[in-house]
């Protein structure tokens, strides 16, 4: 393992003026080594030590970890936080109401008096990167099955994170890189108190919609404000009053110059996951099982949602998270598929499949290394398919589509503790459930959830065999004669589940027998221990899969010498660089680098509302009151794009010029190049990237927010 390793970082070093400046998504400790002429070259201004130190201020303290799943950057010495919209959509649907519809209308606090906690949100920042390859590697050995390797990677993973976070309040991670050949530790310290600033209306911030998302030209605002609190000491601390204004490590100047084709960009965020090692045997699943059953399911639920959303403002509110949460991925599953087709993608990853056969065959070293790698991976996923199914039908139909069963399965632990009659477990399973039960009763329409249900019962009993059915069906078939709708009815009408005055009124007097004959909870528990049936069914091709991507990728990487390497993304920070650029979209269709504000006025559509346009934005348009934020050439910019390469997790990173200054938020990719997670296709993908000055211009002319304009250092 160690030689592997070593022959890893000198072919990567070996390419170094090969690489192409577009593609890959970089570790920040590497960029010294593999990055800095071509970045330099590119028009970048900065050090590395700059860009990534643990030592000194740099860079990567401006970055954090957004909630769970997006990227966000410091932008004041105070603490003000940037990131999309649709990355704060959960926390501006939390705070909405029919009286105070922050989606509709915005929201703007004119003083941190004005700010909103945020219980259960909180921003991470990394404090260093460690490669503890070889610390691992020489704990495993080669006679060890998977699971033996799990364990022991799991152990000495355990040891190195305890020694990170002994005597400090940091947290730790040791995740495994290139298929699991190799390991770094990230160490990281969260902040709990983060407090909404302001959003303008999703008439801006997310306009568009759904019609325009993952497409080119876009006119989205898609950004929104929030702001970091540490206790008076500096450190983190839980939400208080005597909390203050973070004093951040740094914070990253905003820039109003402008961009220009071929300008230098970067990206640092942390990107959530790619598949660049793919094989085709995968690409084939994801065309035959992933995504037709994603588009297929979440297509249905989401048409039911909508039905409500559009009779009632507060169902809109209600639901307008959880849709956007399931559309785009639904959307995507439709453009990568399309993607993957039409660019012929798997007979690419063949081909090189191909290649590495014949490579494996020359010599019997390699052979008996790699040689069943292939083989592996080609039975585990042909070998798991009717599982894999049979899960996803039962993940996104029961266990995400029902809103109630999933409710119903926190009750498990209530039960344990009643039947036990053990008072303390019961009091502190009742008040977990009342935590939750807040949140998830003021997002819940019961008579939408009734209606997802019937649909959502039937569609997997007709789409996935008899043998894979959770014992519930044996019920809905002879006591309700296989009727979804009756059997639904009957579950709606009955359980304590779906009101939050039936489930306070048990919970006041909580009874075992009542939560055993509820048949919320029995469906749930049915459920779920199909789910786990399941689940235990495929842990054996699972492993088999892991071992052979595992070995796969250490032969490729071995066999490529003078290939781009670099690790797919897994959620830990890394930096991508390339140019402001256009792109030809298909034959005679060329598309510019940048879109304006008159191009928002151009969509406008009344009786749509994706594409609603704000009265007084049109006020400012007709009359060209940008202010200091219009271009030189007088337009107002609203997007650009760059080519970064980026995926999911990536939306709110900041993009930066050559100086490491603030010129936009990426938030979405583009649909010709929806493969990109698997190859990415130079000529054709892009970064697409809300310009920082039609950020500005929204919180400063539009929202008259110029109390947060003058914390930040904007440079002309």
């Amino acid at each position: 393992m160690k030689k592997l390793f070593s022959l890893l970082i000198s072919l990567i070093l070996a390419l170094n003026l090969s690489v192409k400046a577009d593609e890959g998504m970089w570790m920040l400790p590497l960029l010294k080594k593999l990055n800095m002429g071509t970045m330099t070259e590119l028009g970048l201004k900065l050090s590395a030590e700059e860009i990534y130190s643990i030592n000194h201020s740099s860079i990567k303290d401006a970055i954090v970890i957004f909630g769970g799943g997006c990227t966000g950057e410091i932008v004041s010495d105070q603490g003000l936080l940037l990131t999309n919209h649709h990355c704060g959509y959960g926390r501006i649907q939390a705070h909405s109401s029919v009286e105070h519809n922050y989606l509709e209308d915005g929201f703007w606090a004119m003083s941190k008096e004005e700010e909103l906690s945020n219980p259960g949100l909180g921003v991470t920042f990394l404090v260093k990167i460690q490669d503890v390859s070889e610390k691992i590697n020489s704990a495993l050995s080669d006679t060890m099955n998977e699971g033996e390797r799990y364990r022991k990677i799991r152990d000495v993973g355990k040891e190195i994170e305890d020694a990170a976070t002994e005597d400090n309040h940091y947290s730790a991670r040791v995740q495994s890189f290139f298929g699991g050949n190799y390991f770094y530790l990230t160490v990281y310290e969260t902040y709990k108190d983060v407090r909404f600033v302001g959003a303008p209306p999703s008439s801006i911030g997310k306009y568009g919609g759904d019609t325009d998302n993952w497409m080119w030209p876009r006119h989205t605002g898609d950004f929104s404000i929030f702001r970091v609190y540490s206790g008076p000491d500096g450190k983190p601390a839980e939400y208080s009053e005597d909390n203050i204004p973070l004093k951040p490590k740094h914070y990253l100047p905003v820039s109003l110059k402008g961009v220009e084709p071929d300008d230098f960009a970067m990206v640092l965020g942390y990107p959530g996951g790619t598949q660049r090692y793919i094989t085709s045997y995968g690409i084939e699943e994801l065309l035959q099982i992933t995504h037709p059953n994603r588009i297929k399911i979440r297509g249905i639920r989401q048409e039911l949602m909508m039905q409500d959303m559009k009779t009632s403002e507060k169902v809109r509110i209600q639901y307008s998270s959880k849709y956007s949460r399931s559309s785009n991925y639904w959307k995507f599953s439709i453009g990568q598929s399309e993607s993957l087709k039409r660019l012929k993608i798997k007979q690419e990853k063949q081909k090189i499949e191909d290649k590495f056969s014949k490579w494996i065959a020359d010599d019997p070293v390699r052979k008996e290394k790699y040689g069943e790698s292939l083989d592996l991976i080609k039975n585990s996923i042909e070998g798991r398919a009717d599982f894999q199914h049979s899960q996803q039908y039962l993940m996104e139909c029961l266990l995400r589509g029902s809103e109630v069963v999933g409710a119903a399965m926190g009750g498990g632990t209530l039960l344990a503790a009643l039947q036990e009659e053990d008072q303390e477990k019961t009091d502190k399973a009742i008040e977990q459930i009342k935590e939750r039960m807040g949140s998830f009763f003021k997002n819940y329409n019961m008579p939408t959830d009734r209606k997802i249900n019937k649909a959502m019962f039937r569609l997997f009993a007709e789409n996935v065999d008899s043998k894979y059915h959770p014992d519930i069906y044996k019920t809905i078939n002879s006591k309700f004669k296989g009727d979804y709708e009756k059997f639904v009815d009957k579950m709606f009408d009955n359980s304590i589940f779906v009101s939050e005055e039936r489930m306070t009124e048990f919970l006041n007097n909580p009874k075992a027998k009542i939560l055993e004959k509820d048949l919320v909870f029995q469906t749930a528990n049915s459920i779920l221990d199909k789910f786990r049936e399941l689940r235990q069914k495929t842990s054996e091709f699972n492993m088999n899969l892991d071992k052979g991507r595992r070995l796969f990728i250490a032969g490729l990487l071995e066999m490529q010498k003078g290939g781009v390497f670099y690790p797919d993304a897994n959620f830990t920070m890394r930096l991508t660089y390339g140019t402001v650029s256009g792109y030809d979209a298909k034959d005679a269709v060329w598309f510019n680098y940048y879109t304006t504000l008159e191009g928002v006025m151009e969509k406008e559509d009344p009786d749509n509302y994706e594409f609603i346009v704000d009265e007084k934005l049109k006020k400012l348009y007709e009359e060209k009151d940008y202010g200091r934020y219009a271009d030189n050439d007088g337009y107002m910019p609203v997007c650009f794009l760059s080519n970064n390469d980026i995926t999911g997790g990536n939306s709110g990173s900041p993009v930066l010029n050559g100086n490491g200054e603030l010129i936009g938020l990426a938030f979405d990719g583009n649909w010709e190049a929806m493969s990109g997670d698997i190859t990415f296709e130079k000529e054709l993908q892009r970064c697409i990237v809300v310009d920082i000055r039609y950020v500005l211009f929204i919180m400063d002319k539009y929202a008259g927010a110029k109390n947060l304009i003058e914390e930040m250092d904007i440079k002309m």
